[in-house]
């Protein structure tokens, strides 16, 4: 094996928990909102297999619901059926017998959010007929035009703790590598850290010590069924981008109480704690000061997300150490081999790294690349 001191920082491995990612890029959480009544489909072991085979360390599957009215669409996948469990299954195994990747599964509830269109039906847009009811902190819709949702008693609270501990362990089932708790852009968990949405005066609401309550309770009884030596990371934002808001410094204080509980790491997102709030910045790298905050200030694996696009700006994040993984998820889309297209361009194995199924033609370039060498060209 290559000394990992000699490679592109991008290309190290990384060590999360008790498993080994073979390189830093991470496949960012993107829902494709196609499931079929919660199950993935073909469209989801092509998507999520040809990034496998294209090189990335760690995929991080679409933000999947406990429960069905924990959906945000009627085409979010779902880990709350034996269905599920079998369908993503076929998923982890294809990723496991062909790739070196590690794949992870983000687990969430819609909260207000939820009983919507399909993304590209129009975002955060109430469903024209058949909706569901929905849940949040407290009773405050999403948007002006959103469903007002039912503020959580207790017994709704331990309802849903339950069904992300049954999410979880579906998810050990399905062969997934590790969880992301979903705790970003207004969903549920989201909701609850948030004074936008969480208005409770009870245990659950005020301070940030009381709105962290039933997320961290969550996370503790998910750690509990799922297999010790996998990780758990957890999805913040780390900004709410508005007056009101959770800030930057709030999210070290969140991340440490993570940390404290056990998480592996702390992935970086912001925005979305209502309609009217950002839920992205335009600007490229523009979540990476959260990351490098979390990172150094509360001391737990940090990744990093936000329009990074170049095999410049991934070696730049971590080489400055502003992040120890990199998400990407444009960038993903449009190329699922960009990992193996960098390797090339870097000159780091740029042939061993692709499948052995295709290394003819790979190959056969390296052939011509040094029989023009030789002759001058």
């Amino acid at each position: 094996m290559p000394d990992s001191n000699s490679m592109p920082p991008m290309f190290q491995p990384f060590e999360l928990r008790g498993i080994t990612l073979p390189n830093r890029v991470v496949v960012s959480p993107m829902d494709m909102y196609c499931a079929v009544d919660g199950a993935p489909t073909e469209w989801h072991l092509v998507h999520y297999g040809s990034r496998a085979m294209g090189g990335a360390g760690f995929i991080v599957a679409e933000d999947t619901a406990v429960s069905e009215p924990g959906r945000i669409t009627p085409g979010c996948a779902g880990l709350y059926r034996d269905d599920h469990v079998a369908a993503w299954k076929r998923i982890t195994d294809f990723v496991h017998e062909h790739t070196g990747a590690k794949i992870g599964v983000q687990i969430g509830h819609s909260g207000r959010r939820g009983s919507t269109k399909r993304m590209y039906h129009g975002q955060d847009d109430p469903l024209p007929e058949g909706n569901w009811e929905i849940i949040a902190p407290s009773a405050i819709p999403y948007g002006d035009d959103n469903q007002v949702p039912t503020a959580m008693d207790q017994e709704m609270i331990d309802q849903v703790r339950d069904d992300f501990v049954q999410a979880a362990a579906n998810a050990a089932a399905a062969g997934f590598d590790a969880i992301e708790l979903h705790c970003a852009h207004g969903y549920l968990l989201s909701g609850f850290l948030s004074p936008i949405g969480n208005k409770r005066n009870d245990e659950f609401g005020g301070e940030l010590a009381n709105r962290l309550r039933f997320p961290l309770a969550t996370f503790d009884a998910m750690r509990e069924v799922f297999p010790d030596e996998l990780p758990i990371g957890v999805r913040i934002s780390a900004s709410d981008l508005a007056d009101g808001g959770n800030t930057d410094d709030d999210a070290v204080e969140i991340a440490r109480a993570f940390k404290d509980r056990g998480a592996d790491y702390v992935a970086s997102s912001s925005g979305g704690a209502a309609k009217w709030t950002p839920v992205a910045r335009p600007a490229p790298l523009g979540y990476v000061p959260y990351a490098r905050r979390i990172k150094h200030e509360a001391g737990i694996t940090s990744i990093c997300v936000g329009n990074i696009n170049t095999i410049d700006e991934v070696n730049g994040i971590l080489e400055r150490e502003d992040a120890d993984l990199v998400a990407l998820g444009r960038r993903f889309l449009r190329d699922p081999y960009w990992v193996l297209h960098a390797s090339q361009e870097l000159e780091h194995q740029p042939f061993d790294l692709w499948p052995i199924q295709y290394t003819t033609v790979p190959r056969q370039d390296r052939i011509w690349k040094r029989d023009r060498l030789a002759a001058g060209g």
